[in-house]
């Protein structure tokens, strides 16, 4: 069998609401018994519909076809969400929302870790030029430590 695609379950979502909303139409423009056979018929397809997105979107075992997949298209069972994520729109946020957070949290960690290396830095380069004037005989090996720890050269 291949692979249930990213697309196949979109089209598939897709139905799902056309026919709810198609259900949603019949129920408020309902007239009596001429609009219920109707009404069945449009439930029937919503759960015809149902079943198709469920059983498309049953846990499959990755199979070799996954590894020559279309990039813009992957199969679902390659498509892995993070909990929290998840978590998130049960609790009917928006990811969009959630996505700004996490980007927000990451810019002001590397904010801090970026000032907290300029500030080790700067101590080191402070430590290797008091080293230096204090025992010159290791000068040799302050310069070979600052260098490597990404430092210039002082002299």
């Amino acid at each position: 069998m291949a692979p249930v695609t990213l697309s196949t379950v979109d089209t598939d979502l897709k139905d799902v609401i056309q026919h709810l909303f198609e259900i949603q139409s019949a129920v408020h423009g309902y007239l009596g018994p001429e609009t219920q056979q109707e009404l069945v018929r449009k439930i029937k397809n919503l759960t015809l519909a149902l079943s198709t997105l469920s059983s498309h979107t049953q846990s499959h075992a990755p199979d070799a076809d996954t590894a020559q997949a279309n990039p813009s298209d992957p199969p679902i069972s390659t498509i892995e969400l993070p909990p929290e994520i998840i978590d998130y729109v049960d609790a009917a946020r928006n990811p969009d929302i959630y996505t700004r957070e996490f980007v927000e949290l990451v810019q002001r960690g590397n904010q801090d870790l970026k000032g907290k290396k300029e500030a080790f830095a700067g101590f080191r380069d402070v430590l290797a030029r008091e080293m230096r004037s204090a025992m010159p005989e290791c000068r040799g090996e302050v310069d070979r430590v600052v260098r490597a720890t990404g430092g210039g050269e002082e002299s």
